[in-house]
């Protein structure tokens, strides 16, 4: 059976993780995921089947493929090198996949690294929401050899229902850069106009009667207006100081090329006053408060 050809590492069962992880455990395959700060997923792996390991040195002895989904590049680095990190513990031929939205020209050198150790790097970035990924249900765009690309496209289809693999190592980083540039970009515009429509008498229910259905209708729309109309906090568990990272990278990249991104420098201006004004650890839809506190009014309604 080919699920029991890949032994498979986890590093990162967080919120969207966990739901990876389980999904790789649930379809057969050997999993070892590294301890976490908050245990209890760590533990319902475990009673799923999974084994623990405590460094990333162990993990990485005791895995093919190791799937990363950490915060961005410093975490990164961080789990691969070092005394306990993965190239001291790895077995030429292990593959590392990270799934963490990171910086493309960071990836780039990471890959040059491990394929001096030989060791392979993919990097496959992931569309989708923690719910999604409790359901396999992910997207992900993936950067890798051929050959690399074969050997773990069966695991990730454990917890993707949409793989592209788009070419070499850094191209799914830069995709899911431009990605998450359209979806912050959208949440910042949702949150001036709806905010606007409120000053002047337009509800955001309002609001939502006419886009809803419309062309201007998609999924990300639909999470985000799931908190605005019903206050739905986990509508999309992805934080603002997360989304900041994200366009931060997109600037550097457009940096590096020489390309002019005024409206990408807006976005990221909207995220940056947020989290300066200390709500990072919101949530993405709440960045509509924010605005419209500043503003002088407020989107929750009556109770």
């Amino acid at each position: 059976m080919t699920a029991t050809k890949e032994s498979v590492g986890f590093i990162g069962v967080g919120l969207m993780g966990q739901g990876m992880a389980s999904n790789i455990v649930g379809k057969g395959y050997p999993l070892t995921v590294m301890g976490h700060r908050n245990r209890k997923p760590v533990e319902e792996l475990v009673a799923a089947g999974a084994s623990e390991a405590k460094t990333p040195k162990e993990l990485a002895a005791r895995s093919s493929i190791i799937f990363l989904c950490v915060t961005g590049s410093p975490q990164v680095e961080a789990v691969v090198n070092g005394e306990n990190g993965i190239i001291a513990g790895a077995k030429p031929g292990t593959i590392v996949v990270d799934c963490s939205t990171s910086d493309p020209t960071v990836t780039v050198r990471i890959a040059a690294e491990l394929e001096a150790k030989g060791l392979h790097l993919a990097d496959a970035p992931l569309g989708g929401t923690p719910a999604q990924a409790a359901l396999g249900q992910l997207s992900a765009m993936v950067g890798a050899s051929p050959e690399v690309f074969a050997r773990i496209k069966p695991v990730c289809e454990t917890w993707a229902q949409k793989i592209v693999h788009l070419g070499p190592v850094g191209d799914g980083h830069k995709m899911k850069l431009l990605n998450n540039f359209l979806s912050m970009g959208y949440a910042a515009i949702y949150a001036e106009a709806l905010t606007l429509g409120q000053k002047i008498g337009i509800t955001p229910q309002t609001f939502d009667s006419v886009l809803r259905g419309s062309r201007m209708d998609c999924g990300f729309y639909q999470t985000f207006m799931k908190y605005v109309l019903e206050r739905d906090r986990d509508a999309h568990k992805f934080t603002l100081s997360n989304a900041l990272k994200d366009v931060r990278y997109l600037e550097s990249v457009a940096n590096d090329v020489g390309v002019a991104n005024p409206i990408g420098n807006a976005v990221k201006n909207s995220f940056a006053a947020a989290v300066a004004s200390g709500k990072g650890e919101d949530y993405v839809p709440m960045l509509s408060d924010w605005i419209a506190g500043l503003n002088g009014t407020s989107l929750a309604g009556k109770k």
